[in-house]
């Protein structure tokens, strides 16, 4: 299988994960503006969950821009990811339904907490494939961002039971850290095509 057909699927598959959640949104029944401030927590929760798809669809497609080919650790490991990220509707309905109480805030975290992981687990069987010296090896070097991050979501889930507004900030603060695209790819690819410029001539 090409990369492109995983970048593909993958794209497909997170298209309906945010076609779902939107669903999820119900229309109030009354027309009054007080009806509509009713339903602020779970427009909140989808707003931040849209955040962190796009999020990861963003940095999806930079992970794979960096890679030459795809094997079978690299498929599984993208499959593992989407099935995290398949749960985000569900416990943003979740949360938002229940005004973020404890449990299905707790849950939220988890599920972003295993997605964080399953990311880091993708760019890392893209590297054991491409090799030391490829593009995203470069790139991440030790995926300080990407380790903080995962460790960040681990606090904030506990801190949901003692010090929910800490838990938000948290999950605020990671969406903030990776809302622009990974520009360490960015870099490393601009700087991987110049040197190969630089050889040819």
């Amino acid at each position: 299988m090409t990369k492109n057909r995983m970048e593909a699927f993958s794209d497909g598959v997170l298209a309906i994960i945010i076609t779902i959640m939107v669903l999820e949104l119900k229309v109030p029944h009354d027309a009054s503006l007080d009806a509509l401030l009713e339903s602020w927590p779970v427009f909140v929760s989808y707003v931040l969950s849209f955040v962190y798809l796009a999020i990861y669809w963003n940095n999806h497609h930079h992970l794979l821009h960096a890679s030459r080919g795809v094997n079978g650790s690299i498929l599984w490991a993208n499959v593992h990811l989407l099935f995290w990220l398949s749960l985000v509707p569900f416990t943003t309905g979740w949360m938002g339904e229940n005004h973020f109480a404890a449990v299905p805030t707790a849950l939220y975290g988890v599920v972003l907490l295993m997605a964080g992981i399953a990311y880091w687990l993708l760019s890392t069987a893209i590297i054991r494939h491409e090799g030391p010296d490829s593009v995203l090896r470069k790139a991440v070097g030790n995926d300080l961002k990407g380790k903080s991050s995962v460790v960040l979501y681990a606090i904030a889930v506990p801190c949901v039971y003692w010090l929910p507004a800490v838990s938000w900030c948290i999950y605020v603060l990671v969406a903030l850290m990776w809302l622009v695209p990974d520009s360490r790819i960015e870099r490393q690819l601009r700087a991987s095509d110049h040197q190969s410029r630089e050889n040819r001539e």
